[in-house]
C-alpha cells in the first residue's frame, strides 16, 4: 500500500476544503468500500479525509419530508420504523443487500457512492477506462455475465451496485451538498448518476472535494406502496443479478400511478418511465405487468454472457409488480 495522509477532520466546510485543496485526497466514512479498493491497488489517494465524525449522523422526520445524515449507518436506516413505514421499499433494498456487519459500519452517502464490482476494474491490472482514462474495456468482449444491459457504451460496461440507489431512484429523492469553494447544492437525485459516456471514470455529478452532507425525501402517498424485490446468486450478502424497485396507487384495481426502477442490470439506477406510463390506467394484473416489462427492457442489448439478464429481468419486474399489488391497503 502506497503511504498517505490522514486528517480526522470534525468541521464540514473544513473537510470539503480539504479534499478541495488536494487533488489525490478522497473522503473516508465507513471504508467498507474504499480500503478495499486501496488494499488491492485500485485506489491510491494521497490523503484520506475522515468525516465519520461529522454532525451528519441524524435522521429528521415531519409531515413533509425525512432528511437523512451522510453519516447514517445503513442499519439505522434500514431498522428507523416510521421509515419503514413511510418509504418501505428503503428498508427493503438494505436489507436485501449487506452482511449486518457491513450495514453497520457502512454509512448512507457511501452507499449511493461506491464504485462497481466490475472485476476487471477491481483487479487493477485489465484495461479498464473507469480506473486509467483511455486505457480500453476488458469487460467488453470478456467475461461480461454480470455486466450491464442498459447504459452500456463503448468505454464501460460496469453495473451500478447499489440497492438503495435504485430504491431512491422511485422516490424523488435530493442529494444536498457542501463544495470545497464554500458554496452548496441541492441535487435531484435523477440526474445525479451519470451514464459511462466518453466519461467512464466519472460517476457523479460531484466536483472533486463537494461533499454530500444529506439525502431528502419527500413524502409521497404513493411511496408508502413501494417494495424492492432482487435476485442475485445467494439468497443474502449478495449483489444484484437483477432487482426492481417499485410504487403503486391503485384505485379499484386500476393503476392510477406507477414508479419503476431496475438495478443489476444498468450503467446507473435506472428508472423506467416508459414502464410507468404504460401501467397508468390499465388494470393491475399480470398481463398489465407483463406488457410493462416489456417496455421496461426494450432498450437491453445483451453481450456474450449476460442475455440471461434480459429475461430475468422481466421475471423481476412482474414479480416485484404483482407482490406489492396483491399487498392488503
Amino acid at each position: 500500500m502506497r503511504p498517505f495522509a490522514y486528517v480526522d477532520e470534525r468541521d464540514v466546510a473544513g473537510a470539503a476544503a480539504a479534499v478541495h485543496a488536494a487533488p489525490g485526497a478522497m473522503f473516508l466514512a465507513g471504508g467498507t468500500t474504499l480500503v478495499d479498493l486501496m488494499r488491492q491497488g485500485v485506489l491510491a489517494p494521497d490523503l484520506l479525509v475522515d468525516v465519520h465524525r461529522l454532525p451528519l449522523g441524524d435522521i429528521e422526520l415531519d409531515d413533509r419530508r425525512a432528511r437523512i445524515g451522510a453519516c447514517v449507518r445503513n442499519a439505522q436506516l434500514a431498522e428507523h420504523p416510521e421509515l419503514r413505514a413511510r418509504w418501505p421499499v428503503v428498508g427493503e433494498a438494505l436489507l436485501s443487500g449487506m452482511s449486518p456487519q457491513l450495514r453497520n459500519m457502512s454509512t448512507v452517502a457511501g452507499n449511493i457512492l461506491q464504485r462497481t464490482r466490475c472485476s476487471y476494474y477491481r483487479d487493477g491490472h485489465s484495461p479498464c477506462n473507469k480506473r486509467v482514462p483511455g486505457s480500453g474495456c476488458a469487460a467488453i468482449g470478456g467475461h461480461d455475465r454480470d455486466h450491464a444491459i442498459l447504459g452500456a457504451g463503448p468505454r464501460c460496461i460496469a453495473v451500478f451496485p447499489s440497492d438503495l440507489a435504485t430504491a431512491l431512484a422511485i422516490l424523488d429523492a435530493i442529494v444536498y451538498t457542501r463544495r470545497g469553494d464554500g458554496g452548496a447544492r441541492r441535487l435531484p437525485f435523477d440526474g445525479f448518476h451519470l451514464a459511462p459516456g466518453d466519461t467512464p471514470e466519472r460517476e457523479t455529478i460531484l466536483d472533486h472535494g463537494e461533499l454530500v452532507t444529506h439525502l431528502e425525501l419527500p413524502t409521497l402517498a404513493i411511496a408508502r406502496c413501494s417494495h424492492y424485490f432482487k435476485v442475485g446468486d445467494r439468497s443474502s450478502y449478495s449483489f444484484a443479478l437483477a432487482s426492481a424497485a417499485v410504487a403503486l396507487d391503485l384505485e379499484r384495481g386500476i393503476v392510477r400511478d406507477a414508479r419503476i426502477a431496475l438495478g443489476g442490470v444498468a450503467t446507473r439506477p435506472w428508472r423506467c418511465p416508459d414502464a410507468e406510463q404504460a401501467l397508468r390506467g390499465k388494470p393491475a394484473e399480470l398481463s398489465s405487468f407483463r406488457a410493462a416489462a416489456d417496455v421496461a427492457l426494450a432498450g437491453a442489448v445483451a453481450g456474450r454472457h449476460n442475455g440471461f439478464k434480459i429475461d430475468l429481468a422481466r421475471h423481476v419486474l412482474v414479480r416485484a409488480l404483482t407482490e406489492l399489488a396483491a399487498r392488503p391497503r
